[in-house]
């Protein structure tokens, strides 16, 4: 069963395809996606990524703990509730 991670403080320039990758380089990604402002369409600082199975997710919440990024400290969590986000918040 795949879970959904909440990541914080992205930097405002990654976008999915960047988001994606970084996370795939400790398990299978369903899906990775930073949610951007409806009407700029800049990025909010943040997103949502979902791992294949329970155990990819755990690893990712160790593999990315004081993890930076682009300069950037980010935050994993386990995200709250099972619906996906809803296109562009």
């Amino acid at each position: 069963m795949s879970k959904r991670l909440f990541v914080g403080s992205l930097p405002y320039s990654i976008d999915d395809n960047g988001l994606k990758a970084l996370f795939e380089t400790i398990g299978k990604v369903v899906y990775a996606r930073v949610i951007r402002h409806p009407e700029t369409k800049l990025s909010r600082g943040f997103g949502f990524v979902e791992m294949s199975t329970q155990t990819e997710a755990e690893a990712a919440l160790q593999g990315m703990l004081h993890k930076e990024y682009d300069g950037r400290k980010i935050v994993v969590t386990e995200a709250w509730g099972n619906q996906k986000p809803r296109g562009e918040l």
